[in-house]
């Protein structure tokens, strides 16, 4: 898998203002307004989204001191619980957001006041004119972001008191709903509506069935027909569930609740009585019958489509357990899910009390339909509804079926690797071949995978990890990633910080059209010069681009001579008895590296096979105990799609190490030894190459050299003590060997001869 440290490519700026803060999400994005929102502990950030280092907006929302002290006598720690961590920013009008945070175990909301203050008139009523905001119109306008005075008020059923417990949230028609919980000891979980003129709701408290120690994950409004009575808004969660006898297990949800629902009128008055679940399925089928389940939903991320009624849903999911580490990533349709909303009720019954189909009758209207929608017309309010349905409802929450994934299996599975995926984001792509949906996907040790999964002519699927970038310079836990396709950019938070990073970079793929091709990014294509952004719009009868097959032997017909022309050709020097490491690395995670050595004095080439003193890598060629006869030519070789190209043309000398020690001892009075001529490659250096042994000498990898340094400080040799401080410094600035390049009109033909084979 390639490995990308964003941080050398220049398409990665970290937010770069030191605040005393932690745990950033991103909670919004406000693409009208260029605007990206962002909480954390005691701050709340309005960040550029063209450059989030420039003049960003900060609010400084601690608790009191007293607060924090009445939190601290609780026993709660002081950094990571008695704070005021933000988790909801929802958008109230077209200047206002509302804001909720943890208030160090007493949660706190309040208003934001957020755009643009006009310098004149005319400018507000032009932007209003064109339902723009302000920032649109008036581009001298002053910013605007600051708490409105004396509005905060409790945020109990909107916020968690406990910052690690997640709450979500939607702000719809100025009624909020949110996942939640609403007790100080964290374990009262409810679905509240609050604010707003109707009705404040909630789930049953402290009933299982409804809810069992959930963790809420994604909360989206989804229509189910041109009737904006059938809105329903859907939960994801994970939550408990367990059977007679055997031990709790962890299971995914989604869950939904009408808009218009205004509870019972005898039975469950102010509580909820269109809410049902089903269970969430992710597994890979095992030949035995066996399935292997990743039962914890991580992340959800709903895709949009032309039909709002029928978004794509993908989620991320972990295993549950210690059994063995793994993540998976399922994709799910409405019409699957509304089927199982439509299907038997969970009911349980026998000697056992397991959980059954229910096989009785069913009451009308059917339990969870919204009143004054499709199928009941006249029932313009749940209160309307028999109390037989109400009842139903409370005992029978739960749908008997599962959702499974499309194709009934996992769309991405990684086992048996050392991190697992946290979130996900996806984004759609037009390429020359068709439109792709390319996946990002958050680690717990901060790098995203840009992965796309192709259909294959077997109705299999092939998987295609485009790269793997570390976002942040330390390990950590993504937490949330946004995508502006407009911008061509995407938005990753974490524990420590924020990142801002391009969705591609073309350049990375080299300069000749086999590696662009190779890669089959849809965001790239070779333009006849290099490998860069790909666009419809441009009509270039030199663009090439292959994202299904990849096949540059098709594809690049005619511009293959070129695909050598960036073969690093270098030098590089080892001294016996110690290790030396051979560089290089595919463009492409899916080429096939080889090398080959032609050993001086010879014609013959072997293929390096890993052994007890040649390790292979993902990054090269480590060779320890370095031997006389691995002096020569060292070749690595990139194949794919039956395309082979020379990536490194690598010199290799092995210098004895008594021609080494002379060298330095005869070096400190300026005399090149003629004990070089002892080599075991008869190698005599020129004055350039004599600059250049001496460079291997501030390489890590020798330590023999390293040793006779100190043995010679330490015991005080006059000759070494003869070389200046200055010239010492300049030895260990010399890090890198000197790069040579040939390129003969022989050898060219003979390196396209193997390219085109």
């Amino acid at each position: 898998m390639c490995s990308v440290r964003l941080q050398s490519t220049g398409t990665a700026h970290h937010f770069a203002y030191l605040l005393n803060t932690t745990d950033y999400r991103i909670l919004r994005m406000d693409e009208d307004y260029d605007r990206m929102y962002i909480g954390s502990k005691d701050h709340i950030l309005s960040l550029d989204l063209h450059d989030i280092n420039k003049d960003p907006h900060i609010i400084h929302w601690p608790v009191s001191e007293r607060r924090k002290m009445e939190c601290l006598v609780s026993g709660k720690d002081a950094n990571e619980e008695c704070a005021n961590f933000i988790r909801l920013i929802e958008p109230w009008n077209r200047t206002q957001l509302y804001v909720c945070g943890t208030g160090a175990y007493n949660p706190v909301c309040t208003f934001v006041n957020r755009g643009r203050r006009p310098q004149t008139s005319m400018y507000l009523q032009m932007a209003q004119a064109r339902g723009r905001a302000s920032r649109a119109a008036d581009p001298s306008a002053e910013d605007i972001f600051h708490l409105e005075p004396g509005r905060v008020e409790s945020g109990k059923g909107k916020c968690s008191y406990d910052p690690k417990l997640n709450s979500v949230s939607a702000l719809i028609n100025g009624e909020l709903y949110a996942g939640v919980y609403v007790d100080f000891m964290g374990t009262d979980s409810a679905i509240f509506r609050t604010l707003g003129t109707k009705t404040a709701m909630r789930t049953d408290q402290y009933n299982s069935r409804w809810l069992n120690d959930p963790t809420f994950i994604h909360v989206h409004l989804i229509p189910d027909s041109a009737e904006r009575n059938d809105d329903k808004l859907y939960f994801f969660f994970r939550e408990k569930s367990s059977e007679m006898g055997q031990s709790p297990v962890t299971q995914s949800r989604i869950g939904r609740i009408c808009l218009n629902d205004d509870g019972g009128h005898c039975c469950l008055v102010n509580k909820w009585s269109t809410f049902l679940k089903a269970r969430l399925i992710c597994s890979v089928p095992g030949t035995d019958g066996m399935e292997t389940h990743f039962d914890e939903l991580r992340d959800v991320y709903i895709q949009p489509t032309q039909d709002t009624k029928n978004p794509v849903i993908y989620g991320v999911f972990s295993v549950s357990g210690s059994v063995f580490k793994g993540s998976a990533v399922c994709v799910y349709s409405m019409a699957d899910i509304r089927m199982v909303f439509n299907g038997p009720f969970a009911h349980k019954e026998g000697p056992n009390y397991q959980w059954v189909a229910y096989t009785g009758k069913i009451p009308y209207p059917r339990p969870g339909t919204c009143p004054g929608g499709t199928f009941t017309p006249n029932m313009k309010s749940t209160k309307d509804y028999p109390d037989e349905v109400i009842n139903f409802m409370r005992n029978h929450p739960a749908m008997y079926n599962p959702v499974y994934p499309v194709h009934k299996r996992p769309l991405v599975v990684r086992t048996n690797v050392d991190y697992e995926f946290t979130t996900v984001a996806v984004d759609q792509v037009a390429a020359a071949d068709g439109n792709y949906e390319v996946l990002f996907l958050g680690t717990d040790k901060g790098t995203v995978q840009k992965v796309i999964v192709l259909p294959r002519d077997d109705l299999q699927t092939e998987e295609l990890v485009l790269e793997e970038v570390e976002v942040f310079k330390v390990p950590t836990p993504i937490t949330t990633m946004k995508i502006s396709s407009k911008r061509q950019q995407m938005y990753v938070s974490s524990m420590v910080g924020l990142t801002q990073l391009a969705l591609h970079r073309c350049d990375m793929y080299g300069e000749a059209c086999a590696d662009c091709c190779l890669a089959r990014d849809p965001y790239c294509a070779w333009d006849g010069k290099s490998c860069s952004r790909y666009s419809a719009s441009q009509k270039r009868r030199s663009r090439r681009q292959d994202v299904k097959y990849g096949n540059p032997i098709r594809q690049c017909r005619g511009f293959n001579s070129n695909a050598n022309k960036n073969t690093l050709e270098m030098v590089q020097y080892g001294v016996e008895g110690s290790s030396t490491f051979l560089e290089c690395q595919a463009r492409s995670p899916h080429a096939v590296i080889k090398w080959h050595l032609q050993r001086d004095n010879s014609d013959r080439r072997k293929e390096m096979r890993s052994d007890g003193r040649v390790l292979k890598t993902e990054q090269g060629l480590l060779l320890r105990s370095l031997q006389p006869s691995d002096s020569g030519m060292y070749q690595c070789t990139a194949t794919e799609k039956n395309f082979k190209h020379l990536l490194v043309k690598l010199q290799l000398v092995v210098l004895s190490s008594r021609a080494v020690n002379n060298a330095l001892v005869e070096g400190a009075g300026g005399i090149v030894s003629s004990s070089l001529h002892s080599s075991s490659t008869q190698w005599t250096p020129s004055a350039g190459q004599y600059k250049d042994l001496l460079t291997i000498l501030s390489q890590p990898e020798m330590t023999l050299i390293n040793q006779y340094c100190q043995d010679y400080w330490q015991f005080g040799d006059p000759l070494l003590g003869a070389l200046k401080a200055k010239d010492l410094k300049e030895l260990k600035e010399q890090k890198k060997p000197r790069n040579r390049r040939h390129h003969g009109e022989g050898e060219e033909e003979e390196e396209q001869e193997e390219v085109e084979t």
